[in-house]
């Protein structure tokens, strides 16, 4: 929400008396007080129709205050500028509730996908295993290579046993 500065917040008495048309009497200035500045009034001014006057009561000691009746118009038109500033306010917090909805997506959709990437890795994983799997299977067992060992030693110790008996020497590399 937008918030004003702390020193337009506070609103005295006299500024209430000013805003509502009611005029303090004034008081003699202080010696080194400067002029009071021209007060501004819109050209339909003269037009609004007067206002009571009433005297705040001033604290003892205190500066008076000199107050000038703000126009019937101006009210309105600072009314309708109060209104349009929590408008905005309002505007501005929908907004804002808005974009904490679409983050709020945004990041339930950004974890479903990242559960999506992490099932497809899942995946690609399984078919490797798989894939591997089923090399291995062909793969002969312990049977098939216990089988191939001994038949292996059998036939060189045989093949052997014919080199010398046969006398076939050279078929036998020397040491």
């Amino acid at each position: 929400m937008i918030d004003a500065a702390p020193s337009t917040r506070t609103v005295n008495a006299a500024d209430t008396a000013l805003l509502q048309g009611q005029v303090p009497t004034p008081a003699a200035p202080p010696p080194n007080a400067a002029p009071a500045a021209p007060v501004h009034l819109l050209p339909n001014a003269a037009a609004a129709p007067a206002q009571p006057q009433i005297q705040a009561p001033l604290p003892p000691g205190a500066p008076a205050r000199i107050a000038v009746s703000l126009p019937t118009q101006l009210v309105d038109q600072l009314a309708r500028i109060e209104d349009k500033a929590s408008r905005i306010e309002d505007k501005y917090a929908r907004s804002e509730a808005l974009l904490t909805r679409v983050e709020d997506r945004i990041e339930a959709a950004t974890a479903r996908m990242n559960e999506a990437a992490r099932q497809t890795d899942l995946a690609a994983l399984r078919n490797e295993v798989r894939a591997l799997a089923e090399r291995t299977g062909r793969l002969p067992g312990l049977g098939a290579l216990m089988l191939t060992a001994l038949v292996t030693a059998v036939l060189t110790v045989a093949l052997t046993l014919a080199a010398q008996r046969y006398n076939l020497q050279g078929l036998i590399p020397p040491r």
